[in-house]
């Protein structure tokens, strides 16, 4: 879950509450206060705080027992784990951080799977923003940003020149969106000539194709990223509990 440099209240009630565990306020084991002291100790809605403990229970911070309340279980072993989200990485990125090159920037048309993540026609148009990433004087991936042309206008992302902040900020600041949550694919393909040369791959290694599909709060798609990584370059890896 992504939470803004402003986060949403329910946002900043998981962080303080994460640093009460964390202090020892709320030791391991400890009863949680209850919603109502909760709402009435933060000044929230209730809905506010249902979402911080849903958050805080589906991260392994807390456990609830039924009848007798929510209980501290502690920092779970997985929070200090950084995994390794390409999707991710690029919406939040500046492009700077990146030495690359750009490829395309203008609209096009929709892709069938790219338009289905973004509850667009296929076809249709939208915006596109691609670049080749290039670590150690090698091309290593391509970075595609597609988005819905008028969320495009009035943005720097046109410009041949690399964004100074992510996207993630730059659409915030831009055009007032924020995002609120990730869905991403992982699919397995050959690529296409034109990909293959952009890469510096043999044509026959295969990509790993990561699509992350970005929506708002309300489940409104923004923006798709879809990043291509050849397989023998590349490995993904991600940690979470066991629940």
């Amino acid at each position: 879950m992504s939470l803004e440099s402003v986060p949403p209240k329910y946002a900043q009630l998981v962080q303080a509450l994460q640093r009460r565990i964390e202090s020892g306020t709320y030791p391991p084991g400890s009863l949680l206060p209850s919603e109502h002291q909760l709402i009435q100790e933060f000044s929230v809605s209730r809905p506010t705080v249902v979402a911080a403990l849903r958050v805080l229970r589906e991260q392994g911070w807390i456990e609830s027992q039924q009848g007798k309340g929510r209980f501290v279980r502690g920092r779970p072993a997985m929070a200090a784990v950084e995994p390794n989200r390409p999707g991710q990485a690029y919406l939040t990125n500046p492009e700077t951080s990146t030495p690359g090159e750009l490829i395309e920037a203008g609209a096009v048309a929709l892709p069938n799977r790219v338009a289905a993540l973004l509850d667009a026609q296929p076809k249709s148009k939208a915006f596109l923003r691609r670049r080749v990433v290039i670590r150690d004087g090698e091309p290593t991936e391509q970075v595609s940003l597609w988005l819905p042309l008028e969320l495009s206008e009035g943005t720097s992302l046109t410009s041949g020149e690399p964004l100074r902040e992510g996207i993630r900020e730059h659409l915030r600041s831009r055009k007032g969106v924020r995002f609120d949550h990730i869905v991403e694919q992982i699919t397995a393909r050959m690529p296409t000539a034109q990909e293959a040369k952009q890469l510096g791959m043999p044509k026959n290694v295969p990509l790993l194709a990561v699509f992350g599909a970005v929506r708002d709060a309300s489940g409104r798609p923004l923006v798709v990223v879809e990043v291509l990584l050849p397989a023998d370059r590349h490995e993904l890896e991600d940690a979470y509990p066991v629940a």
